[in-house]
């Protein structure tokens, strides 16, 4: 029903509760540590380069707008194999967030400062969550999932308030900082003293600094596609003005950072910061007393907002994966009153459950979100470039101009991402692939692995681009974690050389296959209206 849909208003307060998360709390003084002062240079790189990312997504997401498309559009174009590599990296992504965020605020908690508050302190031990701190972690988890559970309204109204609180106090925080304190020198006067450690400092830092992780929360506006209203043009707008009003938060939050430190930790060198709870610590150094509590209660609420709304847009991805014929059917069942796919949402739950327990602290757990997020985001240019030739008279209600040179731009800008990222992180995204490989085989076993040599050619182009990746990390720039076989900036130039040869031979492996004609129809009940 439309009562139950969300409008534009909803879904950019969505997106931006996705993208505002943890990542501001953190982000603006890792990148500083990294890059000095070019770290501003860091953020605006990162949101030109997810803005092109999420400008593939668009065109695509409007002409298939269905719960969790994600996980959908590979199979379109290559088939079952790559469409479930590439599904469940996505939802991986996705749902990593969850105890990531939970995670985010109980670290966050840990930190009180208040008398009533110490019994929070035994959340953290040594760096990783405790007993308690587990429990905490679990019980933040749950709520994120009961939210969900009743229906995609009663999860827009929570949203809504979060998020409009979510963008409200980082201005405050901006505003109160820089009139307590902003030296402009800080910035530098001379080319080395703004880039202190040289131009490579800035793509490590978005490759490692949580620039891309908060960036990329886009997509969980194309997996809500059949939950908005108008789909066909709400999608466009709800990302591009999210990702534009985020963007300009944390560019300035990184200004505002910068030029806020006391002199005397500046002239302590770039390298040696280090917060605790970055922008709260500041506010105090800058005897902003209440502003560092406004800060510590943001870092608790921030996160269970992004956590709310990847709970929704993980849960969308794992019950649109049945569709492709690979998984339990039961997962899809939103046979409810309020039409939310509870099983997944209870699935979800536990499988964040264990990521807990096997990854205890923040740190750990981004390496997981960030080796799954960038394998899954190199499908959307493959696939855009294949449905250009074979749908060319689809339905496209956002046609983006010049394509076919964004397309393989953009596979070899997240190419190089997956680099940025440093060795050994393109060697664990192979990991997550190999652990969903055997559920896709017992799958395709019991259909009598049809067509399984056109599957396989049409997947072969993506194991050797990892692997190709692999040694390139291994032997590449030692400001990458290579070994500096291939220095810098040439490495850039074999990445992008070896993925645009990669990009042309993946899409030219695309075929017409059942899972085409599923593209086809639902294509076909778009509307140019938007309605």
């Amino acid at each position: 029903m439309r009562d139950k849909k969300l409008n534009l208003f909803s879904t950019v307060m969505f997106g931006l509760s996705a993208i505002i998360g943890s990542g501001w709390m953190f982000g603006s003084s890792q990148a500083a540590k990294i890059a000095g002062p070019a770290a501003i240079v860091a953020w605006i790189l990162g949101a030109i380069l997810v803005a092109m990312i999420a400008m593939v997504y668009v065109e695509i997401g409007t002409m298939f707008p269905e719960d969790g498309a994600m996980s959908r559009f590979t199979m379109y174009t290559h088939g079952s194999l790559l469409g479930h590599i590439f599904s469940w990296a996505n939802w991986l992504s996705l749902l990593a967030i969850l105890p990531i965020e939970a995670v985010a605020s109980t670290q966050y908690m840990s930190t009180w400062p208040w008398k009533w508050a110490q019994w929070t302190h035994s959340f953290m031990k040594n760096g990783q969550l405790s007993f308690n701190g587990i429990l905490m972690a679990t019980g933040l988890i749950l709520v994120f999932t009961l939210i969900n559970y009743w229906s995609v309204t009663i999860m827009a109204k929570f949203n809504n308030f979060i998020s409009v609180f979510k963008i409200v106090v980082p201005i405050i925080t901006m505003i109160l900082l820089v009139s307590a304190h902003f030296d402009f020198h800080n910035m530098g006067t001379t080319v080395h003293q703004f880039m202190p450690y040289g131009t490579s400092s800035i793509f490590v830092a978005i490759g490692s600094a949580g620039i891309i992780y908060s960036y990329v929360a886009f997509q969980t506006v194309i997996n809500l596609g059949n939950d908005i209203v108008k789909p066909a043009v709400n999608i466009r707008r709800g990302i591009i003005y999210s990702l534009l009003i985020s963007a300009l938060i944390y560019i300035a939050l990184q200004i505002v950072f910068i030029g806020a430190l006391p002199k005397s930790i500046v002239s302590g060198g770039w390298s040696q910061i280090s917060f605790n709870s970055p922008f709260a610590d500041l506010a105090i150094l800058l005897n902003v007393y209440w502003l560092s509590t406004l800060i510590y209660f943001t870092a608790f609420i921030s996160p269970i907002g992004s956590g709310i709304a990847f709970s929704a847009s993980a849960s969308k991805s794992l019950s649109s994966m049945p569709k492709n014929k690979h998984l339990p059917k039961v997962l899809s069942n939103t046979n409810n009153n309020y039409n939310t796919p509870r099983i997944a949402l209870m699935v979800d739950f536990l499988v964040s459950v264990i990521l807990i327990l096997l990854f205890k602290n923040w740190a750990l757990l981004s390496r997981v979100v960030a080796a799954s997020t960038l394998i899954s985001l190199l499908s959307g240019p493959v696939v855009a470039g294949s449905l250009r030739k074979m749908g060319p008279n689809f339905k496209r209600p956002t046609k983006i101009r010049g394509m076919k040179f964004l397309s393989p731009l953009v596979f070899d800008l997240i190419s190089l991402a997956i680099y940025w990222s440093m060795f050994p992180t393109t060697v664990e995204v192979i990991v997550i692939i190999i652990v969903g490989l055997p559920i896709y085989f017992i799958y395709d076993f019991r259909r009598g692995f049809k067509e399984f040599k056109q599957k396989f050619y049409a997947s072969l182009w993506l194991i050797v681009h990892l692997v190709g990746l692999s040694i390139i990390s291994w032997i590449g720039s030692s400001h990458f974690g290579g070994i500096n076989m291939i220095q810098y900036p040439w490495d850039f130039l074999v990445i992008m050389i070896f993925s645009t040869v990669i990009y042309y031979w993946a899409i030219n492996s695309s075929y017409y296959s059942g899972y085409f004609d599923d593209a086809k129809q639902l294509n076909s009940t778009v509307n140019w209206d938007g309605e």
